[in-house]
């Protein structure tokens, strides 16, 4: 059973600072960004992912972050946790953390820097699966990690673990994902905005987006149109929106969503260093784009 269909949202980690200069979640603007989700048509929330700035939280702080989440959607969106890790052992203490306090699923990674091998990579999965009994999407981002889940290792790794239920797929490479949904074994999830329409074309039920943050209703409706038999409709509403998708990654993920929020008044732009403040250039681009694609849509 898909732990959801449709337009996940990877949601950014709003930041507060202390009056001694640290930085802590923002557990109030957490909760409305939460609620904003839910009523603007987002299917899942996914909380502490690469968009969460999960590598700069201590593990307190993640496990308290999505606790806090799970507390805050109340029951009425899936909330998937990314307790993924580059050692193994870390990866099932955050995994058990996360389904003890109420997660839906879990977003696993693969572990990047030391990284691993296809072999490995089964280990991986297998060892963070037998821990835990809530569903697992497995999130393959060789950009990120340094590493790719080949196609038959996915298939693979879904057939073997009962609870490994889907992947989220930013490789890029269509082809890879053709080879999976074959399959049918696993849920696909295009992990890249850009490629939503293409990902579900091929067989995907949905995307985790980085978009969604600032434009849930319009990334829950290039799934839902297409998945509706709507297909020229999705392919229209992916094409407006690609400007705007461009500039979301004009520099490293999350630094320009940040920017665009705290523009757009829904958070703080605080993030952790060593991410640095979206320069001058980048942030006129950014703001031009999310004008001209309010524009289309009025």
């Amino acid at each position: 059973m898909s732990i959801f269909k449709g337009s996940g949202v990877a949601l950014i980690t709003p930041f507060k600072k202390t009056r001694k200069g640290n930085i802590r979640v923002d557990y109030e603007n957490l909760e409305r960004l939460v609620n904003y989700h839910i009523s603007n048509r987002t299917d899942s929330i996914i909380i502490c992912g690469t968009t969460g700035e999960a590598s700069t939280l201590s593990d307190r702080e993640h496990l308290e972050t999505i606790g806090k989440c799970v507390e805050f959607a109340k029951g009425r969106i899936p909330v998937i946790a990314g307790t993924g890790s580059n050692e193994t052992p870390h990866a099932i203490k955050l995994s058990q953390g996360a389904e003890e306090r109420g997660a839906d699923g879990l977003l696993c990674v693969t572990p990047y820097y030391n990284k691993t091998n296809q072999e490995g990579l089964k280990l991986y999965y297998k060892r963070i699966a037998s821990s835990v009994d809530i569903p697992i999407i497995m999130y393959n981002v060789p950009s990120r990690t340094g590493l790719n889940i080949e196609p038959q290792t996915a298939i693979e790794i879904g057939k073997e673990n009962e609870n490994i239920v889907g992947i989220k797929e930013a490789s890029g490479n269509i082809n890879q994902v053709k080879e999976i949904a074959k399959s049918k074994t696993l849920d696909i999830y295009s992990g890249n905005d850009d490629q939503i329409y293409d990902i579900i074309k091929e067989g995907g039920i949905g995307v985790i987006s980085v978009f969604a943050n600032l434009f849930p209703n319009e990334a829950h409706d290039i799934v839902y149109e297409y998945l509706y038999g709507n297909i020229e409709k999705s392919r229209q509403l992916q094409q407006e929106a690609q400007e705007v998708i461009k500039e979301l990654f004009n520099d490293v993920n999350p630094i320009p969503v940040k920017k665009a929020m705290e523009l757009e008044k829904m958070c703080r732009g605080i993030i952790k260093e060593p991410l640095v403040e979206l320069n001058e250039e980048k942030t006129k681009r950014l703001v031009k784009a999310i004008n001209n694609y309010k524009n289309k849509k009025a």
